[in-house]
This record gives structure tokens, C-alpha cells and sequence, in this order.
């Protein structure tokens, strides 16, 4: 009797840690990925929106840091449910990432801004038959971090933080930043700027912002590039963090996931009714008014950095996944069909807003579904 007792109890405990890890999966856990097609949890559980098909071997990709957070967690996902591949994507930075793919040591690149002609042009050399192409897949709020003693709640300004970037303002207590923030106890500090050292479409898209909402007081041209003197600089957007929360009056940009462990966000005062904190909301606010401009199999947007709608954040990128649309290489071809139509899919979209990343609208990730089915 005893043994039969402890049978039951064993089968009771078996059958609440299933429904219990059925339950995380279907709320999202941090592992919301279950097995693919080619698993037997994966059948039994319809759960899953990853189709391995006949997706094997080792998959290169290199590009944005921007999306390494949210790249790590769809690699996680899509490898335990397609076990006969490898994704290996380095997170070089933006430039890196589409150097690396036209010269053809990738499959695929990530990039926060979409190919220049010429890159088009170049990617021509390796995709027989066809060319490069913007896939967009992940969208984030990049946000303006601080580190400041004593100042929990920080609002900015684009002219000001122009300012503060180039140079100009150089003291924490400088009277543009205590007219956005009375009542607040600035101190009489340095101001220690940080911007990347690496070419990226962080800071592509972050003085994209500055030259389209702050043009009287950010004068340079912008790019991949920091151009502006002086500051501090970091390579990738985990030194910038770094930088930042190691030195008291630092202040940077970098995407949200990273702006962790005791940093302050600065909420920006674009003219709405209330300023704006980075969120994952915010961004997706601001994608959903973007433009299609690519032309073709290019889905490259146009983003306003200028909006003042309710509680959307301007100072959003969006990452494009650059694939040829023809003539991919034979051995990496399904693998790369498979990995980026579950990066597009339901499911993998709906990990992005757990990790401080935005979904793509569903009005722009529907065409780019149907531009990965026809990736050949």
C-alpha cells in the first residue's frame, strides 16, 4: 500500500510539472521556444511555429549588436527545436555585418540601417541572380542612458541633448537642463558623453534623430560613424553601457535591453502631453507610422523622428535582416529560410517585448513572410 501511495504521488508531481511547463510555454516564459517540426513534444503540443525542413549544417551571420539580445534568444529557440543546425551570429556592429556579407563569408547580416546603393550594388557580386534585400524583423528603442548620483528622473530635450553630444552643454547643472527638470537636484559635474567607437546603425539612427528634431543644434551630417568631437568612446553597445555605469555624470545611447543594473533612462520631451521613456510600446507606436521605401523584394522604412503622437518613442531603430532574395548559396539556403521565417513568425515576434525589444507591425511583417517564402 505504502509503494502503491508513493506510485500515485510520483504520477501526480510527473503530471503537474508537465502542465506546468505547458503553462510557462504558452505564457511566454524566458525559453518560449518548444520543439520544432522534426520533435515529438513539438506534435504533441502544436505549439510551435519553427519548420526545420531540411535545414542542416552551420549557419554564419554577423552584423548589428543592436539585435544580439534578441538574436541569442531566437538562436536558443530555434536550435533546440532543429537540432542538425548551428547559428553562429557574431554581433560585430552594423558596417561589420554587411562588409562580412558582401564579400560572402555570411548567409545573412543584420544591420539597424538599410543597404546604401553601393552596398546594394556590391552584394550583387554574391547573390547570383539577384541582390541584397531589407528584411525588417526586430524593432527597439534606443535609449539615452545616465548615471547621475542623486537623480532618479531625467528629461531631455533633442536641442539639449544635441548640446550635451556635441560638446556644448558640459556641466549637469547648465541652466537648459535644470529648466526641463525644477525641482531637481543637479549637481555641479562634468558631463561625460559616450558614443560608439564602431561604425553603427545605433548611432546611424540616434543622430538621425538628433539632425531631424534638433537641426539648429546638431549640424553634421550623420551615418554609421560617430562624427562629433570630444566624448568618450566604447565599441559595441555593452562597452557603451559599460562606460556609462562605471562612471558617474556618463550619459550614452544604447538599445534598452542594455540600459540595465542602476542606469537611469532619460524621458524625452518631444511637444506630446507628457515626455516619453524608451519602452517597448513607445517604439512600436513610432514604427506603426512608417513608410515602405524600398522598392521590389526591399522592404527598407522610413521612420519620423519628429512625431509627437501620445506615447510614441522617436528614438527608434529597426533592424533589417539582409539576405540575397536570389541566388543564395545552395548549403545555407534552407537554413536560412527556416531561421529567418520563424525570426518572422508569431512566435518568434512575440519574444521580442519579454526582452525590451518591439515586434514588427503586423501590417510590414506579413510582406516580409511572404518575401522569405520566395528567397531562393
Amino acid at each position: 500500500m505504502k509503494l502503491q501511495r508513493m506510485n500515485r504521488r510520483a504520477l501526480t508531481l510527473g503530471a503537474l510539472a508537465v502542465s506546468g511547463a505547458l503553462a510557462l510555454t504558452a505564457c511566454g516564459s524566458d525559453d518560449t521556444g518548444t520543439k520544432g517540426s522534426g520533435s515529438s513534444s513539438a506534435a504533441a503540443t502544436g505549439a510551435s511555429d519553427i519548420k526545420c525542413d531540411d535545414a542542416k549544417g552551420q549557419l554564419l551571420a554577423d552584423g548589428s549588436s543592436a539585435q544580439k539580445n534578441a538574436i541569442d534568444a531566437w538562436v536558443k529557440n530555434f536550435t533546440q527545436a532543429c537540432n542538425g543546425v548551428q547559428v553562429n551570429y557574431k554581433g560585430s556592429g552594423s558596417g561589420a555585418g554587411i562588409t562580412a556579407f558582401t564579400q560572402g563569408t555570411v548567409a545573412f547580416a543584420g544591420s539597424d540601417s538599410a543597404l546604401k546603393p553601393e552596398e546594394v550594388e556590391a552584394s550583387k557580386k554574391v547573390c547570383t541572380g539577384g541582390q541584397g534585400i531589407d528584411l525588417p524583423m526586430v524593432a527597439g528603442p534606443i535609449a539615452v542612458a545616465y548615471n547621475l548620483s542623486g537623480v532618479e528622473d531625467l528629461v531631455l530635450d533633442a536641442p539639449t541633448m544635441a548640446k550635451i553630444f556635441d560638446g556644448k552643454i558640459k556641466k549637469w547643472n547648465d541652466a537648459a537642463i535644470a529648466k526641463l527638470n525644477p525641482g531637481a537636484k543637479l549637481p555641479d559635474l562634468q558631463i561625460q558623453p559616450y558614443h560608439r567607437s564602431d561604425e553603427s546603425g545605433t548611432t546611424d539612427n540616434f543622430t538621425k534623430y538628433l539632425i531631424a528634431a534638433a537641426p539648429n543644434d546638431w549640424k553634421y551630417e550623420g551615418g554609421k560613424a560617430w562624427q562629433a568631437k570630444g566624448g568618450q568612446s566604447a565599441s559595441g553597445s555593452s562597452g557603451v553601457a559599460q562606460g556609462v555605469k562605471q562612471t558617474n555624470g556618463a550619459i550614452g545611447y544604447m538599445e534598452l535591453s542594455y540600459a540595465k543594473d542602476g542606469l537611469g533612462t532619460v524621458a524625452l520631451n518631444t511637444g506630446a502631453a507628457a515626455p516619453v521613456k524608451a519602452s517597448s510600446d513607445g517604439a512600436t507606436k513610432a514604427v506603426a507610422a512608417a513608410k515602405v521605401v524600398g522598392t521590389g523584394n526591399d522592404l527598407a522604412l522610413k521612420l519620423d523622428y519628429t512625431t509627437k503622437a501620445e506615447g510614441a518613442y522617436p528614438i527608434t531603430l529597426v533592424t533589417y535582416e539582409i539576405a540575397c532574395d536570389k541566388g543564395n548559396k545552395a548549403d545555407t539556403l534552407p537554413a536560412t529560410k527556416a531561421f529567418l521565417r520563424y525570426l518572422a513568425s508569431e512566435q518568434g515576434q512575440g519574444i521580442l517585448s519579454g526582452i525590451d525589444y518591439a515586434p514588427i507591425p503586423d501590417s510590414i511583417i506579413t510582406k516580409v513572410r511572404t518575401t522569405i517564402e520566395g528567397l531562393s
